[in-house]
């Protein structure tokens, strides 16, 4: 490609470097693509295309996982494969087919590629794309690295939101298209089950859509002290070992004898979705975000004679627009919930952190400031 079809302005000067995994569990850091000359020339930039110097990455539990375990479900780990997928940077080039966002502007990336043919994305609901490439699940490669190239469509205008923020869109994401298909409204009693950053961020988010009483559960006593420093309004209940159907009697006193019209199971965890659905009142829905084994058990019969709505979540599509508008009006605080920071450099510190119970992590975050 000639220089003439590319606006670079910024012109880098680091190796571009990611944080890699591969089916034997190894984490380590190595070079990456584009190379920093490419990035320079504008060889590697397609029609459509912007170049991001990645200024700040969450770590998510499916990086976690991902390096752990080596797949989740049906995605699998099988080569050298970057992780990564809640970022947010600042453009530093420019195809010249690109209008509507110029070198300077800060963005934050969302992280997929859909195809614009099938029915899920000529519908509206392309997170549902048969050919969808999500950076982070393999094969496909993700964001934490010191640059990537990212079609421009997906990348969106943060204005002067920290670029610490802009990475916490994406989680937001998550949150927000739940809170979207499960149809929460003013005054309803609602459920949160786990504590985790997901759970945290939907508790915020039950929170602003005027969700009341709100109760929130965990095993991890620590992270139930968060969820009330994060909200102290709501009412945190440790789930204990006990069957779902006590859990539940449990769950329902937390709330003062009301039984839940919501339950946002964000755990993926078969005993507490199996108490969310013994929980919510006759009528009433949980809606799991939360991913968790190809197969769970669950009780049917009480879903068929209360007639409880279940309903699951697969990533997000058209949320990008409203979380942008939630953070930069103070309607959803993320500040509180990032925990640790790490250089770029310690990215295997920072994965340690997050991977381990024992440091009280929420979020971690991986910084490229420089």
């Amino acid at each position: 490609m000639s220089q003439t079809a590319v606006e670079t302005v910024v012109k880098p000067s680091k190796a571009n470097i990611g944080i890699f995994t591969n089916p034997k569990h190894d984490l380590w850091i190595s070079d990456a693509e584009p190379t920093v000359e490419s990035v320079q020339s504008g060889e590697a930039l397609k029609q459509g295309e912007v170049t991001i110097a990645v200024k700040s990455t969450g770590i998510c539990g499916s990086d976690v996982h991902f390096w752990h375990a080596g797949c989740i479900g049906p995605m699998v780990v099988e080569g050298d494969h970057i992780l990564g997928h809640e970022s947010a940077g600042q453009i530093i080039a420019a195809h010249l087919s690109v209008t509507h966002l110029k070198v300077g502007d800060r963005v934050a990336i969302e992280p997929n590629v859909i195809c614009n043919e099938c029915e899920p994305c000529l519908t509206g609901r392309y997170n549902g794309c048969e050919k969808v490439q999500f950076l982070s699940t393999p094969p496909v490669p993700g964001l934490l690295r010191r640059y990537v190239n990212h079609p421009a469509i997906w990348c969106h205008k943060i204005g002067d939101m920290s670029y610490e923020n802009g990475s916490m869109l994406e989680p937001l994401s998550v949150a927000l298209a739940g809170m979207q298909r499960s149809g929460i409204k003013l005054g309803d009693p609602v459920l949160v089950c786990g504590a985790g950053p997901i759970g945290l961020i939907t508790l915020l988010c039950c929170q602003a859509a005027g969700a009341c009483p709100l109760v929130i559960t965990d095993i991890d006593e620590g992270r139930l002290k968060f969820a009330k420093e994060l909200c102290p309004s709501v009412i945190t209940h440790k789930v204990e070992r006990m069957s779902a159907e006590d859990s539940a009697k449990a769950i329902v006193s937390s709330f003062g004898g009301i039984e839940p019209a919501v339950a946002m199971e964000c755990t993926g965890v078969e005993s507490s979705v199996a108490a969310a659905i013994w929980a919510v009142k006759f009528g009433g829905k949980v809606f799991v975000i939360g991913v968790g084994r190809n197969e769970i058990n669950f009780p049917f019969m009480r879903c068929s004679t209360r007639e409880v709505d279940l309903q699951f979540q697969y990533r997000y599509c058209n949320t990008w627009p409203r979380a942008i508008r939630l953070v930069e009006n103070g309607v959803v605080d993320l500040t509180k919930l990032v925990t640790h920071r790490f250089k770029l450099e310690d990215a295997i510190d920072a994965f340690k952190t997050a991977a381990d119970p024992k440091t009280g992590a929420i979020k971690v975050q991986i910084q490229s400031l420089d």
